[in-house]
């Protein structure tokens, strides 16, 4: 599929333009039956677009659209199967959300087809380690792209701020091989993803050391497990969690946050930037 390079450098920059000027929100719309907060809320074209249509007019500045759940025990899908639940709607929601559009997907092929359409941003939760051909394919259409760690197994013994910055190096090495411009690059610690509670704590804690790599960092820890049992694991418990860990990953350098309420976080980001001003600044 062609790419319209000029479209995708449109709302690519319009989406890294901000980044560094303020907290960034990244909205999420699953178009999944099987999500492990809001599975099969919005599969269907209208319900997709309302939300992506919420989104931003809640403060969020690109919306992000999986079809495939990485929740723990998830079934995984193929390309096509990945695409049947796309292209009913990707087009409408490129056009109409309001805001730059990104693809989650880990596939290449899905990738291509979703940057075929305007998509500006890849959202790969592994890193451009798992498809030998998503790098390439960013790298062709000058898309961004969200390199996330990840792990195949969870090791509580494992140092996993060391295992970040392997995998990362890895994964750089990828994306300049191929030539993916480092100007279009964040990395996501990937809380969620092949980790103990604790090493998810540590992988929030490393921010400041995770920034010194010199890419904005994403983080992705709404309505995430880490929280539940915190306020007896309700989802209000999950939203005050996420709101906290977003917070003080905020406040401690990270750029861009993806997250399910954005309205919520715009008005927790605008408390932050009020008390965080100085005096006569």
């Amino acid at each position: 599929m062609a790419f319209d390079f000029a479209a995708i450098a449109k709302a690519r920059d319009r989406f890294l333009s901000l980044i560094g000027t303020r907290p960034v929100i990244m909205g999420i719309v699953n178009v999944t039956p099987d999500s492990f907060s809001d599975g099969g809320l919005f599969v269907a074209r209208e319900a997709a677009l309302a939300q992506a249509k919420k989104l931003v007019a809640d403060g969020a500045d690109i919306v992000d659209v999986g079809a495939e759940s990485t929740r723990p025990g998830h079934t995984p899908l193929t390309a096509d199967e990945e695409w049947a639940r796309l292209a009913p709607l990707l087009a409408t929601l490129v056009a109409e959300a309001g805001a730059p559009v990104s693809i989650d997907t880990y596939k290449a092929e899905t990738a291509r087809r979703a940057l075929g359409l305007g998509v500006c941003l890849v959202n790969d939760v592994w890193g451009l380690q798992r498809d030998p051909e998503m790098a390439q394919t960013i790298a062709e259409s000058g898309a961004a792209v969200v390199i996330m760690h990840n792990r195949e197994t969870t090791d509580p013994g494992l140092d996993i701020v060391a295992d970040m910055k392997r995998f990362f190096a890895r994964s750089l090495d990828i994306a300049r091989r191929a030539g993916v411009s480092e100007r279009h690059i964040l990395l996501d610690p990937g809380v969620g993803f092949g980790k103990s509670r604790e090493q998810n704590y540590e992988a929030l804690r490393a921010i400041p050391e995770l920034l010194a790599l010199g890419f904005p960092l994403l983080v992705g820890v709404s309505r995430k497990s880490l929280f539940k049992g915190l306020d007896d694991g309700v989802l209000e418990g999950r939203l005050v969690g996420t709101l906290a860990a977003n917070l003080l990953a905020a406040r401690d350098g990270a750029q861009a946050f993806r997250v399910h309420d954005a309205a919520e976080h715009r008005a927790a980001f605008e408390v932050l930037r009020i008390l965080s001003a100085r005096p006569g600044g």
